[in-house]
């Protein structure tokens, strides 16, 4: 979006034709026909419209917020989910701050959480002048200011909580998607720099991607991965009053509630490595990333079945706070990776559909799935489905036949 659609779309009477749209795609053209006989250009009438389609997208972060908030497609993509935005604002409020800065706010979603909690008023800024125009309007019900400006140029004395959320993506790609940049210091601001600023503020968390390698965090800090229904959002690193704890630690949101693992949670000594049992655990994507999969060892009973793979193994299933730190698997057998065998071993047990997963194999699912060629099942018949995990066990490789619990 340019800055001129933005203002465009910024007109309180555009505003108001945007807020009476009840979207559906079967609807649209009849849509577009009423808003140019109302006299809305076709560059108009181009913006209402995809605020309308991104407004139904965003209902799966926002919730019914999403029906007065604006968008731009990059933004509600790298735009935090209204959970995890809320257990950031848990954290930056503490220390009972006067002001949050929240630099590199994107279209707002830290800063409505930030401002939407407690009595601290909100300062947020963009370098880019559209998002920073769409976040100011989408924070205009609380105590918040949001900024076209540089997270560099802000006076860091100003404030007593320090949100930063560096930009990491720069230019496009083919598919007109933003172009992922993976060195820190190409982020803006410079990781380097947001680092030199939390020196100067009581109380600092900072957004980054999951991949962050656990070299670049400071001693002292907290690394935070979190995942959200399943999904790896981000690790954030805390300091000060936003801080719970030292290290590394991961944080898993699903219906269940939220489970934290930390470094303190891992085992005095590496766990063994032993064959596989009765059950295959899946840690989530947070926990493996954290670094954190043997901590899990414990609470399951389970073992490693290998030395840098993430896969544990035991003869029960999962049970209390740790399995919602886990999918588990009940193990049938261990079957060849051959197609050919693996077909026949399939088909020899009515099994007509499978998912195919892996980890430590340079395969490729999809094409193993098609590969097989199973049969579907007759009719009458009942379709049999199962998951093969192709992996490694110690030095092994091979095909897990097992059913998902």
């Amino acid at each position: 979006m340019d800055p001129q659609t933005a203002a465009a779309l910024l007109d309180p009477d555009v505003l108001a034709v945007l807020d009476s749209i009840e979207y559906s795609p079967s609807a649209e053209m009849q849509i577009q026909q009423r808003l140019r006989k109302q006299g809305l250009s076709p560059d108009v009438v181009a913006a209402v419209m995809t605020q309308a389609q991104l407004r139904i997208e965003a209902r799966a972060k926002f919730g019914p917020f999403a029906d007065s908030m604006l968008f731009t497609r990059d933004g509600l993509g790298q735009a935090t989910r209204l959970p995890v935005a809320a257990m950031h604002a848990k954290r930056i409020h503490r220390g009972k701050p006067q002001l949050i800065a929240d630099l590199g706010c994107g279209i707002g979603a830290d800063a409505l959480a930030f401002a939407g909690v407690g009595a601290a008023s909100v300062y947020a800024c963009d370098s880019d002048e559209v998002t920073a125009a769409l976040a100011a309007y989408n924070l205009r019900p609380f105590d918040a200011i949001a900024e076209h400006a540089r997270a560099e140029d802000f006076n860091l004395d100003r404030a007593d909580a320090l949100w930063l959320d560096p930009a990491r993506r720069s230019g496009k790609n083919a598919d007109g998607s933003a172009f992922r940049l993976s060195h820190p210091e190409a982020f803006s601001p410079r990781l380097s720099w947001a680092l030199a600023a939390a020196e100067r503020v009581p109380s600092v968390g900072i957004k980054l991607g999951p991949a962050l390698s656990h070299g670049l965090v400071p001693a002292g800090w907290e690394a935070q991965w979190t995942s959200h229904m399943g999904d790896v959002v981000e690790v954030a690193l805390f300091r000060g009053h936003a801080q719970e704890r030292e290290g590394r630690a991961a944080l898993i949101m699903g219906e269940e509630g939220s489970l934290t693992v930390t470094e303190a949670d891992l085992p005095s000594a590496e766990v063994e490595v032993a064959s596989v049992g009765d059950y295959l655990f899946e840690p989530d994507g947070a926990v493996i990333r954290s670094g954190l999969v043997q901590a899990l060892c414990a609470p399951l009973g389970a073992h490693r079945i290998h030395e840098s793979i993430a896969y544990l193994s035991g003869d029960r299933p999962a049970e209390g706070p740790a399995a919602q730190a886990v999918s588990q698997y009940r193990v049938e057998d261990i079957l060849p990776t051959g197609i050919r065998s693996l077909r026949g071993a399939l088909t020899q047990r009515g099994i007509t559909q499978v998912v195919v997963k892996k980890r430590g194999m340079d395969i490729d699912p999809a094409q193993v799935q098609r590969q097989l060629k199973l049969e579907p099942a007759g009719k009458g018949q009942p379709s049999e489905s199962a998951v093969v995990i192709f992996t490694r066990v110690g030095e092994q490789r091979c095909a897990i036949l097992a059913r998902e619990c």
